[in-house]
């Protein structure tokens, strides 16, 4: 009797390891079922309308911003005439810089830097002068022109300048049109030039930095004074200035008091930036009866920056025909400049630029 006991404790006993064993298993499974609900279940929702499983959403990084200026295709650098015969000019609103500098005649002239843009049209096109080679190098910039003065063309030998005279290339690269009358009807195209500089062995790309520093991050030149309106005396003769449109952040500009608009578009020339260089100029004798002018400009001159309604006194600092401009603030420190178009007004020392 005690050995028969024995085998029913015996069998009990099993009974309960097994029972363990399956709440045991159970439980797991339970478990398992939870973490599983909450982890795959949980990754989609339900539609009250239609009961379908949907499945979830994933935000897609944003695209990494880029520049006005980024990329490696080289610039190419245009000689823009800015007479009044030549108005309106073509291309303006596609560069993203355009230098403005005065002339013999108290004109002005303006070179127009591209780069990622295919134009049919550029111009008028007009010779160089030796003072806008500085900007085309610090650019980095393929220079193209329709001639030059006698200073210009020795300078682009001695600085070994990759440029383009259009006056020696085919009629069918820099064409004149009958829209307008000569010397101001020269026109070019990007494909031209970027054709002529390949057969030429000029390089179409380039690493240099741009000359500006530019940001994403809006600049709003908080402490700045107002600059809805920005006028520019270059001469008795010229006077650019500049119109702020609060709706669209851009300036308009104006010539001589006469909105400048492009030839092809119609639509007005606009800049996110002006940058305003005071630089001293005076007569070059250069062997010809012509008041044609020199600039004293590797050095530190005054200036202004100016974008969105406001201006700032800085300092642009340029210490040789080669190297960069760096503009900077009065303490010091380069400026953050917004990204966008920029017109680099470099005007007479003396010129009695107002705000308004």
């Amino acid at each position: 009797m005690a050995g028969k006991r024995l085998k029913v404790e015996e069998h009990k006993s099993k009974k309960k390891i097994v029972g363990a064993f399956f709440l045991i298993l159970i439980i797991l499974l339970a478990i398992a079922g939870t973490y599983y609900y909450f982890e795959i279940y949980n990754k989609t929702e339900v539609s009250s309308e239609t009961n379908t499983i949907l499945p979830e959403v994933v935000e897609e990084p944003e695209p990494e911003q880029e520049s006005i200026f980024s990329g490696d295709e080289r610039p190419i650098a245009v000689m823009i005439d800015n007479h009044k015969g030549a108005w309106p000019q073509a291309g303006l609103n596609k560069a993203y810089s355009v230098y403005e500098i005065i002339v013999e005649g108290g004109e002005t002239r303006l070179m127009a830097l591209f780069k990622g843009v295919d134009l049919d049209e550029i111009g008028p096109v007009r010779s160089s002068r030796h003072y806008f080679l500085d900007y085309a190098l610090e650019n980095d910039a393929i220079y193209a022109h329709y001639g030059w003065s006698p200073k210009a063309r020795t300078d682009i030998s001695s600085l070994d300048v990759d440029n383009i005279n259009g006056i020696t290339e085919s009629s069918s690269s820099f064409w004149r049109t009958k829209a307008k009358a000569a010397p101001h009807n020269v026109f070019t195209s990007t494909k031209d030039i970027k054709k002529i500089a390949k057969n030429k062995g000029y390089s179409l790309t380039s690493d240099e930095d741009s000359v500006l520093n530019y940001t994403f991050d809006e600049v709003n030149l908080e402490d700045g004074i107002d600059a809805n309106t920005v006028t520019i005396p270059y001469s008795e003769l010229h006077t650019t200035s500049y119109k702020y449109d609060e709706e669209t952040k851009r300036y308009t500009r104006y010539a001589r008091g006469k909105k400048q608009t492009d030839y092809e578009t119609k639509e007005p020339i606009t800049t996110k930036n002006i940058i305003i260089t005071f630089v001293r100029n005076s007569k070059l004798n250069d062997g010809t009866k012509k008041d044609r002018q020199t600039l004293n400009n590797v050095k530190t001159c005054d200036g202004y920056y100016i974008t969105n309604g406001k201006a700032i006194k800085i300092k642009c600092v340029k210490k040789s025909r080669k190297g960069q401009t760096v503009y900077q603030d009065l303490d010091g420190n380069e400026i953050e400049v917004n990204d966008g178009n920029t017109f680099f007004n470099i005007c007479p020392i003396d010129s009695d630029v107002t705000f308004e």
